[in-house]
């Protein structure tokens, strides 16, 4: 489990054997967080998390402890607190890993996706603006947890902020949406492969005050048309 603070917590699938008709407590959130990924590991997986501010950290899941259901879990990811911070060439630094947090103020950053990369596939990053890219996993360094890690998409006033960022296929479609309700579907080999510190390019044209709110992977339909309302730009802007 990742939450937007950049807290981090694995339990024991056992622990969800018998889930009550009301549920049962997995996560203890703290006042102003929230969650934002749930996934499986295999207990030698990585952990992915990516920022609002375009920052992303790998680390390895053994680098985070199994825990009960009720805990509050540790930090996976150190995220910058204020402007200043964000404009601080701390694209690779190191900390030690302590998980005593202050309170939680969500407006300079926060997490926005957790990935547990498989062997195969890229990660494809989408913002704000309609911007994306797709970047080989292998330039995206393993580090410590609890770290402010590096650059996974420029972050700036033509991109906006990261809305999401997921591990594609090239056989892959992804689909996107605006808070508009504007809707583009387009397979994934169509979106530029680029470095990690890179801008990425258009691939939904929004209009002013419209921003894209969420990006998701779909199964590709034998000879379903893509009903795509932008064409995907292969150069960088």
């Amino acid at each position: 489990m990742a939450t937007a603070s950049g807290t981090v917590k694995k339990v024991t699938l056992d622990a969800f054997s018998k889930v009550r008709s009301n549920g049962l407590i997995a996560l203890n959130l703290r006042d102003g967080d929230e969650l934002i990924g749930v996934d499986i590991t295999e207990g030698d997986s990585e952990i992915m998390l990516f920022s609002a501010q375009g920052k992303v950290v790998r680390f390895a899941e053994t680098a985070v402890r199994a825990m009960g259901r009720t805990a509050t879990g540790v930090r996976g990811m150190k995220l910058a607190l204020s402007n200043m911070e964000l404009s601080e060439d701390d694209n690779d630094i190191e900390t030690d890993n302590d998980d005593e947090t202050s309170d939680i103020d969500l407006n300079a950053d926060k997490v926005v996706s957790l990935v547990i990369p498989r062997e195969n596939g890229d990660i494809l990053t989408i913002t704000e603006n309609g911007y994306g890219k797709r970047t080989v996993l292998t330039e995206y360094p393993t580090k410590s947890r609890n770290t402010k890690g590096v650059v996974s998409i420029k972050v700036n006033e033509r991109n906006g902020k990261v809305v999401s960022a997921i591990q594609v296929e090239e056989t892959d479609q992804i689909m996107l949406i605006t808070d508009a309700g504007t809707l583009v579907r387009t397979r994934v080999h169509e979106v530029s492969l680029v470095g990690r510190n890179t801008q990425g390019v258009r691939i939904i044209r929004t209009a002013e005050e419209e921003c894209v709110v969420g990006l998701e992977k779909v199964c590709e339909v034998e000879d379903d048309e893509v009903d795509s309302t932008e064409t995907v730009e292969t150069t960088e802007e």
